[in-house]
């Protein structure tokens, strides 16, 4: 299916883009998340008139964005959990728990946006977490991760 691009999408392309995709990826992901619209004659005339207006709204994404990545960049967050005497934790720390703490300290952080390459944190001590909070906006946070005795 062609689609024209509302939006920048991560290895799909940038606003204005038209691409082709499976017909699933665009009609459960792409569409009804308002990042791209059926390319047809139509809908690519609409988005030229559109188009001043669109890349004006990424651009203040961007920029809330990129302020925001300012004052989280570098950020320390301690969570704690009940860990065993050897450190390792009862459960885990999860992107929702973190976005939970972040959000707490006053950052509008969703779970989606955190990245955790090495999945849940399982053990004690200071750890490297990534939050995008736009798709050209990616900072470190690290995350300590202090045990309750149980």
């Amino acid at each position: 299916m062609q689609v024209i691009l509302l939006e920048k999408v991560v290895n799909l392309g940038n606003l204005g883009d038209v691409v082709k995709v499976k017909d699933g990826f665009a009609r459960n992901f792409l569409i009804p998340q308002r990042k791209a619209r059926r390319a047809t004659t139509a809908a690519v005339a609409e988005f030229e008139v559109k188009r001043a207006e669109l890349e004006k709204i990424a651009a203040e994404k961007l920029a809330a964005a990129t302020s925001q990545g300012e004052k989280l960049g570098g950020q320390t967050v301690q969570v704690s959990q009940k860990a065993g005497v050897d450190g390792r934790l009862f459960g885990s720390v999860t992107n929702s728990d973190i976005a939970e703490v972040l959000t707490k300290q006053g950052f509008a952080v969703e779970k989606a946006q955190i990245r955790m390459p090495n999945g849940p944190l399982k053990v004690t001590g200071d750890h490297s977490v990534s939050v995008a909070l736009h798709t050209d906006v990616v900072v470190d946070v690290t995350i300590t991760v202090i045990g309750e005795q149980a």
